[in-house]
């Protein structure tokens, strides 16, 4: 593959003029059977480039152990971008933002107390330097330098947003060049934060919806030589529960395209395909009020979540094609979707009954966090008994994120840091009746100094001001649900139970999973973890990728941790992202 080189005034690539096309595609969040659909249809729209980020927290779970299957084959979707014949941009971080869990961090940095996250703490740059130890060496075959696609590096990403320690970016870019990284370097920031946010030495580019003159003026005046490059061309935005989901206008963001086009500067999309986060993996964010990122990370791109053009998809290709050769492809055609009612979820098994099949538990003074009981994702019951029979005021210090209490299985009210809760008042029947508190991560911060973002039960819980002790917490182990045991049920169980079905199908399809009339919880069908829903929205249907789906019985598996009026669900050939701002 051509080597990609920096000039005064652009790229060159292999001594010629060079103008990079580009699109985010984040191999994480899309089914890796269909990479490729993906990769051919960015190929489509005009674009030369692709970029995705690397997220630590997937590839590192456990210190010390990369992985690098399934859907977060790295090595294999670089290799799928080159048969495409596209570049690649590679954001490794080791932050990445991306309304992606943590930002990317894995949960285990939050382990250590006091540990400060994207800054010179020996304990957070010893765990960098381990980790790239291990994934640059298996990237260094990918490089264009060595025939591979990849032909520049991102050095972090936006540090300019959240600090100015030059000493942290110098490390980084040391790391990168000492592991073999010989291609470009590049820091990428948004307008305001380029002079914190870039390093000597180093290509800084942009980030930016609108306002392209000012801002790409901005650029310029920042860095006077080099190429123009805006990483991130916000052509769309994300979504958070509560709220509505966002659009914006295909004219209005292609108009934008133009202007930066036609100022010579290259581009990259962000999103060309948005995708989902799957199982537990959506961000939030905290700015005094926390606010989870949905599973849907449709992102009002150039193709939607399914893979299927939308109106950007046509109005960027036509802009392109004003400025650089466009290949000469029809519009790609949306994929065929299933339509099924009623599928029937006639099986349940309680959670708090079942609670000791998914993990076991650690006694301990007080509740430990998930962090100290090394658990990433997902849900920590904690339990103890209530010391004396009669009204109960039940007092913590934290909750991270949201609580639901139990006394005697029973349920006793809801505790959410979204609306700051930290009391509830109830009754106790008996001394030593049981207290559980199911408590969810509802998604670690990805951006600002909220990244520091620990989760479960924070500090100590009072009844009636006392702090109660003798605690269990246990971790939930949901990347397997075959220890469950499932009975026939006519009625659904009261609080949290996961509910199962069987769908017969004769052929495999994307389809949407409609929860209408149930209120929060999580899907996974054939075991594949599809994400949260919740009746809240704006989002109300989760996407459901063809491969996931098998001719023959499919199983479907809903935890519903409130309550349905229906023991059924559908499977819809339309998404419902919600209502949009008019």
């Amino acid at each position: 593959m051509p080597e990609l080189q920096t000039a005064a005034d652009g790229f060159l690539l292999d001594g010629e003029p060079f103008r990079i096309l580009s699109g985010a595609l984040h191999y994480f969040r899309v089914h890796p059977d269909h990479w490729q659909d993906r990769l051919r249809k960015a190929r489509g729209m005009g674009l030369n480039t692709v970029d995705t980020y690397i997220p630590w927290n997937l590839h590192e779970p456990v210190r010390g152990s990369l992985r690098m299957a399934g859907g977060i084959d790295l090595p294999r979707f670089l290799d799928l971008a080159a048969a495409e014949g596209l570049h690649v941009l590679l954001r490794p971080g080791p932050y990445i933002c991306g309304e992606w869990e943590g930002g990317g961090l894995p949960s285990w940095l939050l382990a250590e107390p006091g540990v400060r996250l994207r800054s010179t703490d020996p304990r957070y740059l010893d765990a960098v330097d381990d980790y790239f130890g291990r994934l640059l060496p298996l990237l260094d075959p990918y490089l264009s330098t060595r025939g591979g696609p990849v032909i520049a590096v991102q050095v972090e990403n936006e540090y300019g947003a959240y600090g100015d320690d030059r000493d942290y970016l110098e490390h980084l870019a040391g790391l990168l060049r000492r592991h073999g990284v010989d291609v470009p370097l590049f820091t990428c920031d948004q307008p305001g934060d380029l002079a914190r946010g870039g390093l000597p030495g180093v290509l800084a580019t942009v980030n930016f919806g609108s306002g392209a003159d000012g801002n790409l003026a901005l650029l310029r005046a920042h860095q006077p030589q080099g190429p123009l490059m805006v990483t991130e061309f916000w052509n769309g935005w994300f979504d958070r529960w509560g709220g509505i989901h966002t659009t914006r206008p295909a004219a209005d963001a292609a108009a934008q395209l133009d202007t930066v086009l036609a100022a010579g500067a290259s581009v990259s999309f962000y999103m060309f395909h948005g995708g989902t986060n799957f199982g537990f993996t959506n961000g939030a964010n905290d700015k005094h009020t926390y606010r989870a990122t949905v599973t849907s990370y449709d992102y009002d791109a150039p193709l939607t979540e399914a893979g299927d053009p939308t109106p950007k998809y046509a109005a960027f290709r036509e802009v392109i094609a004003r400025h650089a050769p466009v290949p000469d492809m029809p519009l790609p055609a949306p994929s065929k979707k299933l339509n099924v009612l009623d599928v029937r979820l006639p099986q349940s098994a309680p959670l708090l009954a079942a609670a000791g099949l998914l993990g076991p538990g650690v006694s301990a003074e007080r509740p430990r966090t998930m962090e100290e009981l090394g658990q990433d994702f997902g849900f920590v019951l904690y339990s103890a008994a209530l010391p004396a029979a009669g009204p109960v005021t039940l007092e913590v210090d934290g909750v991270a994120d949201r609580a639901q209490v139990f006394v005697e299985g029973q349920p006793a009210g809801v505790l959410e840091r979204e609306s700051h809760h930290r009391a509830l008042a109830f009754t106790s029947p008996a001394p030593g009746a049981r207290l559980d508190l199911l408590v969810e991560n509802q998604g670690r911060v990805n951006y600002g100094q909220g990244i520091h973002d620990r989760k479960g039960i924070l500090g100590d819980v009072r009844v009636n001001g006392r702090r109660l002790q003798e605690w269990t917490s246990r971790p939930l182990d949901l990347a397997d649900l075959a220890p469950l045991a499932f009975g026939r049920t006519d009625a659904p169980p009261v609080g949290p139970a996961f509910h199962r079905g069987v769908l017969a199908l004769e052929e495999a399809a994307d389809t949407y999973l409609d929860l209408t009339g149930w209120t929060k919880g999580n899907a996974w069908i054939n075991g594949f973890h599809l994400g949260r829903y919740w009746s809240r929205g704006p989002q109300s249907r989760l996407y459901v990728p063809g491969p996931v789906l098998r001719a023959g019985d499919n199983e479907i598996v809903v935890l519903e941790l409130h309550a349905t009026t229906r023991m059924s669900v559908d499977l819809r050939d339309t998404p419902d992202l919600g209502p949009t701002e008019e």
